[in-house]
């Protein structure tokens, strides 16, 4: 194993030759949407040192601004992908950058329309305050778009210090 991939850059490490897994949320509400899931899942399971990528069906969601739902904005198509990895969290999360970009990701508004987004939702069960990289995600809880794709592939997830997935999810079908 590469040290430096396991090490990152900010002196996180993954756990001594440890397999960690991890869960990336995908979306992306311009362009054909549905190729540039396929794509970015593909591009995932290319990764150094990732293995055993599965990916949720996607689904669609009305646009989340920072005032609320806006279902005047294009709407988004979203998915997850659960991961097992030997990399260092901050590194894939460069990854996950590298793979935005070269899908032409554009990082001008806070939760402005793109053409992919991917987010770095748990890391196991390691938790972060770092602005770098807050782990888990710090509104995954707070998202279906999320949640329900995620609970779609792996019943038995939990968002560490949320609680399990499936009643997260019934909280907010439920409004409570």
């Amino acid at each position: 194993m590469s040290r430096r991939l396991a090490e990152g850059f900010s002196g996180d490490t993954a756990p001594e030759g440890a397999v960690v897994h991890a869960v990336v949320a995908l979306g992306a509400n311009l362009g054909d949407r549905a190729t540039t899931l396929d794509a970015a899942v593909a591009a995932l399971r290319r990764l150094p040192l990732v293995e055993d990528v599965r990916a949720a069906d996607p689904i669609e969601s009305v646009a989340v601004t920072p005032e609320g739902p806006d279902a005047a904005a294009p709407a988004y198509l979203n998915s997850v992908a659960v991961l097992s990895t030997r990399l260092a969290p901050s590194v894939l999360l460069s990854y996950l950058h590298a793979i935005e970009d070269a899908h032409g990701r554009v990082r001008r508004e806070r939760w402005g329309d793109r053409t992919l987004d991917l987010d770095l939702i748990v890391y196991d069960d390691l938790v972060s305050d770092d602005p770098a990289l807050t782990l888990p995600h710090p509104r995954a809880a707070e998202r279906t778009f999320v949640l329900e794709p995620w609970l779609s592939i792996d019943p038995d997830a939990a968002l560490p210090g949320a609680g399990r997935v499936d009643e997260l999810l019934a909280q907010l079908r439920s409004g409570s």
